[in-house]
């Protein structure tokens, strides 16, 4: 597990934009009963996250079409909401960082670590929109 001062900002990065920060198990659950769409943000404090997974998830919501919902858990921080949130993301494997999508509780859009790496925050965020578009 990280100190609370490394990862402070990297949270802080995405609750000032408007992400509700899940702790607990129980929080995800809550957040997935939400109707209308939600977006996960599995945050971490690798390169690819500060560099282009955070900004391109914050400027996403510059789109036409965004979320209802905007949550994240901490990878290799909030061990217990990071695990509900990828029980949630199944077929797909654990990944950090990682975004998903869903619609009333489903899975509809994920990009997984080897989507977000080597691609810029803009095309992220492009990407992301494109989610917004169809399932918003």
């Amino acid at each position: 597990m990280y100190p609370e001062e490394l990862v402070k900002p990297m949270r802080n990065q995405l609750i000032d934009a408007g992400f509700e920060a899940l702790y607990t198990a129980e929080d995800v659950e809550k957040a997935m009963a939400k109707e209308g769409t939600t977006l996960v943000m599995v945050n971490s404090v690798c390169g690819c996250a500060a560099g282009t997974a955070r900004p391109g998830a914050i400027a996403s919501l510059g789109a036409e079409k965004t979320p209802t919902n905007l949550t994240t858990v901490f990878a290799g921080v909030e061990k217990e909401s990071t695990q509900k949130a990828r029980e949630f993301m199944i077929p797909f494997p654990p990944s950090s960082p990682a975004i998903a999508l869903f619609k009333d509780g489903n899975l509809v859009h994920m990009l997984e670590r080897h989507h977000i790496e080597g691609r810029s925050a803009q095309m992220i965020a492009q990407n992301l929109a494109a989610a917004y578009d169809e399932h918003c």
